[in-house]
């Protein structure tokens, strides 16, 4: 039995892991395992997998090591399922800044290995994609690339003229003028096996145009034509109640204008409808200028770029925060929306995680789903309900069975924890180690609790 001690030593077990044979078994020993269905931890649970699967979870003394099985430590550690980011972004931010030339190759497998490197093992790329989405995605399947794993609603469907705001090539974004035109989008869009169709619906405060509800309820209908779900950018609660009378699958962001009613909470319990707060999306435009100490972190500064170091730490940034006139919206707008993730969650609506990380320079890729956590747990939720949102849920939003949780059969994506998040949030930022699909991932060590 071969035993690997995790710490600065890390590097040398990536080396054990590349030299070891196919069907070689690794077993995690003495850890507390949370494994994301919401029970009880496992206190001095073992952990074996072998390959990309896990082959066993459970107390020590049901769970025996294998013979021969190289033994990794986990006394005193705890072990949390690969987080699942259910909305989250690619290719739109270079150098700190959004650039219409950002989605590259380069530039998106950057993302997925930052992604990778914080514990977010798997991510849904809601929209604003370039069809080399679809190669990078392949080449994964085909066991070609690293990073997290990327599912992906391919271009998504926007407004003409509105919604998405950002700068971008002509072909990462539909952009139909009528019901017909949106139709064949999604049907073009479907032929690429797209994992969910996505649809922008908000007016940014009045800013622009809002989708006709002719368009997305034509959208919503041939997605369903062609069995697969649809997830919307939403603010507004008016708007969520008719999307959902047309069938749609995912809120993709927090109802911000206004307390949710008994009508809508009914609608999405009826209908299955998975909501998704991502409160980076309102923070994040002003959480820097508030709080600039946190640039000091270790944890924010290594995924930050040296631009958004520079940028952010700066009295003109702070002061162009505080001049925009949307900041008190988006404050108040967040405080709304930090009230509406309790009640839907304590009425049993299932929540999923996300953040619309990588849409902006200050959503931050990896960061951003660790600090989501925080913000989910501060809107009530208990950190356990906090950490299911974010790996059994968020794997229902990308449409897989095969990860998510900690059971026999299921891929080996795992974090390995210096302290327990169930005790504070914070702690799934302690990180020792990364598993992803069974592979210790280069770089996750230098994570280290603030």
């Amino acid at each position: 039995m071969k035993t690997l001690v995790l710490s600065f030593l890390f590097l040398a077990s990536v080396g054990t892991f590349a030299q070891s044979s196919a069907n070689q078994k690794f077993a995690v020993v003495g850890a507390r395992i949370i494994d994301g269905r919401g029970g009880a931890p496992i206190e001095n649970g073992n952990l074996i997998f072998s390959g990309d699967k896990i082959l066993a979870v459970g107390p020590a003394s049901q769970v025996k090591v294998p013979k021969g099985a190289t033994v990794i430590d986990g006394k005193g550690k705890t072990v949390i399922p690969g987080l699942i980011s259910a909305h989250s972004h690619l290719g739109l931010v270079e150098n700190g800044k959004n650039s219409a030339t950002a989605y590259t190759r380069e530039n998106v497998l950057d993302s997925l290995r930052q992604y990778e490197r914080y514990g977010i093992t798997s991510v849904m790329s809601l929209g604003v994609n370039r069809d080399l989405i679809f190669d990078i995605r392949q080449e994964q399947r085909d066991g070609k690339l690293d990073g997290a794993t990327v599912f992906t609603a391919g271009r998504g469907i926007g407004v003409p003229g509105g919604a998405p705001p950002i700068p971008a090539q002509p072909d990462q974004i539909y952009r139909p003028a009528n019901p017909n035109e949106a139709r064949q989008d999604v049907r073009e869009s479907v032929g690429h096996r797209i994992d969910i169709v996505k649809v922008w619906i908000d007016d940014m405060y009045g800013k622009y145009p809002k989708m006709d509800p002719a368009i997305y309820g034509a959208v919503i209908d041939e997605a369903h034509k062609l069995h697969t779900r649809v997830a919307a950018h939403v603010f507004y609660l008016a708007d969520a109640k008719s999307l959902m009378k047309d069938g749609l699958d995912v809120i993709a962001h927090s109802i911000r204008d206004q307390e949710v009613d008994s009508a809508a909470i009914s609608a999405m319990k009826s209908h299955h409808v998975i909501y998704i707060p991502t409160f980076t999306v309102d923070e994040s435009s002003f959480a820097f200028a508030r709080h600039s100490e946190w640039l000091q972190e270790k944890f924010l500064s290594d995924a930050l770029s040296p631009e958004e170091r520079t940028n952010f730490g700066t009295g003109a940034y702070r002061e162009k925060v505080k001049a925009d006139p949307t900041t008190a919206k988006t404050k108040a707008a967040l405080q709304v929306g930090l009230k509406n993730l309790k009640t839907l969650s304590d009425a049993g609506v299932e929540i999923a995680m996300g953040t619309d990380s990588g849409a902006m320079p200050a959503r931050v890729a990896g960061w951003a789903e660790h600090h989501e956590l925080e913000l989910m747990v501060r809107a009530g939720l208990t950190p356990m309900e906090a950490l299911v949102d974010a790996t059994a849920h968020s794997a229902d939003v990308c449409g897989t069975k095969d990860r998510g949780t900690l059971e026999a059969g299921k891929r080996a994506d795992f974090l390995l924890l210096k302290a327990d998040p169930l005790v504070n949030i914070r702690n799934t930022r302690a990180i020792e180690g990364v598993w992803h699909n069974g592979k210790p991932v280069p770089g996750a060590e230098i994570q280290t609790t603030p």
